[in-house]
């Protein structure tokens, strides 16, 4: 998939050459943490998470006290009544599980929902100030589940200010980024 972006990507660069092309790119992880609505966003999740959390503490801990009441039980104990509490430990674990998974499912859900207008917003505008400013491309530095697209980026073509004030929000200044020690060469 990359090497066809790269391919259609250099392919257009070649076609257009008698037109001159502006490149740029949008940092969504540095918009997203300047917007308002990202840190309600944060604070919603991390809300709904504890609450899944503090469900699966108490499921936890009603069944380790099945558990243990289990083991207690006296070694005279009729086999039918052992199997019984086997059976609803049985029952109480599976449901533990399927709890973890649907929790998950949950926060994966509710953070898609929280999200969503917010990615629309944000990627209108970012085609607004492309458009209003005469760039030919906008390029996301940073691809999900690889390494930048780009291994030089100029900082001059950066939008990103430019769309937190579309969008009404005074960018505040970027932490320096750090450079790594230069390899030593024996």
């Amino acid at each position: 998939m990359r090497t066809l972006f790269l391919i259609l990507f250099c392919g257009t660069l070649l076609s257009a050459q008698a037109q001159t092309q502006k490149i740029g790119y949008a940092d969504w992880e540095y918009i997203f943490s300047q917007l308002p609505e990202f840190k309600q966003i944060d604070s919603e999740l991390k809300t709904h998470s504890e609450q899944l959390q503090n469900q699966m503490r108490a499921k936890q801990q009603d069944f380790e006290a099945k558990y243990k009441a289990y083991q207690g039980m006296p070694a005279t104990t009729p086999d039918a009544i052992k199997a019984d509490k086997e059976r609803e430990l049985q029952t109480l674990q599976e449901g533990f599980q399927k709890f973890q998974q649907d929790a998950q499912s949950s926060l994966q859900k509710k953070q898609a929902d929280l999200m969503e207008p917010v990615y629309k917003k944000v990627g209108k505008t970012i085609e607004e100030v492309a458009k209003e400013n005469a760039y030919t491309f906008i390029i996301n530095p940073q691809i999900v589940g690889g390494g930048d697209i780009l291994l030089y980026s100029d900082e001059n073509y950066n939008i990103s200010d430019l769309v937190l004030k579309k969008l009404g929000v005074t960018p505040k200044p970027q932490a320096a980024a750090t450079t790594p020690a230069p390899v030593k060469k024996n």
